[in-house]
């Protein structure tokens, strides 16, 4: 989690773009896109939805972020680093990211926390608004990047949200939610993915699910 600071590196964005000072604004974000979250803050505070808009929002979304991730108070939790780095050794496993953060959002987290250099791929929140094409959109990333169709027997999906749990099954992957978010087990347990998780501190016992 980055503490929130993508929130912070968008108001921030909003005051020097277009001069929005009031973010008392109530929009949901786990789970969804960064274009959609955008395009209801748009909506929010009367902004004309074009690309000029958007284009200068994310360029200081850009600048700003840097800053709200030193601020912020996020961190990675339990499990997650030797966890990536036992599947970056793993001969025949390849590493993406499939998130709803812009591009250059997702970037700047990663290498905030030192977790870019694990992920070869990826789909991002910057042109959909809807979860399941972003999914749709790594797969695709995916096969270029293997230069080959894949199995879908031999792809997962780790998320927090139920919409992570759904966009996996859009593309017929398996999936592995994991109760580290805004959801409890209970709630993602209702969205049925493969298997469930508290957290991977114990994250070997993810890793026995792919021999």
């Amino acid at each position: 989690t980055s503490g929130g600071a993508g929130q912070v590196g968008m108001e921030r964005a909003l005051n020097e773009v277009f001069g929005i000072t009031n973010h008392d604004v109530d929009i949901p974000a786990a789970g969804r896109t960064d274009r959609a979250i955008t395009a209801d803050l748009f909506r929010h505070h009367g902004i004309d939805l074009h690309e000029a808009n958007i284009a200068s929002f994310l360029a200081a979304y850009d600048r700003h972020l840097p800053d709200a991730l030193a601020s912020c108070r996020g961190l990675v939790y339990p499990g997650i680093e030797p966890l990536l780095g036992e599947l970056s050794n793993q001969s025949g496993v390849v590493l993406g990211l499939l998130t709803g953060n812009y591009r250059v959002g997702a970037d700047h987290k990663l290498r905030h926390y030192q977790l870019n250099q694990h992920f070869g791929f990826g789909g991002f929140g910057d042109h959909h608004e809807n979860r399941d094409d972003v999914a749709r959109a790594a797969m695709q990333s995916l096969r270029d990047t293997v230069q080959r169709d894949v199995d879908l027997e031999h792809v997962w999906v780790i998320g927090d949200t139920p919409a992570d749990v759904r966009c996996a099954r859009a593309i017929g992957a398996k999936v592995v939610a994991v109760a580290t978010g805004i959801f409890s087990a209970e709630d993602l347990e209702q969205s049925k993915p493969d298997h469930l998780f508290h957290d991977f501190s114990n994250f070997q016992q993810f890793l026995a699910l792919l021999d």
